[in-house]
């Protein structure tokens, strides 16, 4: 059974950090592309960030959505089957409910959409007050 646990969200001003951690099993962790997804109240779920597979000259390929690039940092710890976001410089607009997901596509064309698995988390929350 495939379970991908997120944890590390609260309640922050804005301005403030969190770090989120997700720890997978019942997959071989690092043959899948791995992120993090939000959704929050009355929008649709979007994607934060997706790290890939495999480490090339530069590192893992990442993807960050246009609206978290330079203050989230997505990393994968594949020893610990975890991966971790880190949020800095949060705004009110980050507020919602936060989802690990694994089987995700779509990185080296600058994107990241689940895969037929869609293999995703419960969930943690964050909500950045102003």
């Amino acid at each position: 059974e495939v379970q991908l646990q997120a944890s590390g969200g609260g309640l922050v001003q804005a301005g403030g950090s969190l770090r989120l951690t997700c720890a997978g099993s019942g997959f071989r962790f690092g043959d899948y592309a791995k992120g993090w997804f939000r959704q929050a109240p009355g929008k649709e779920r979007e994607a934060v960030s997706c790290i890939a597979t495999s480490d090339g000259p530069t590192g893992y390929m990442t993807y960050y959505s246009d609206s978290v690039k330079g203050r989230f940092t997505i990393s994968s710890d594949s020893a610990k089957n975890t991966i971790y976001l880190q949020m800095n410089n949060l705004k009110p607009e980050d507020t919602g409910v936060y989802y690990c997901a694994a089987d995700l596509w779509g990185l080296p064309r600058g994107t990241c959409v689940p895969g037929l698995n869609d293999w995703r988390g419960q969930g943690t929350q964050v909500t950045v007050s102003s």
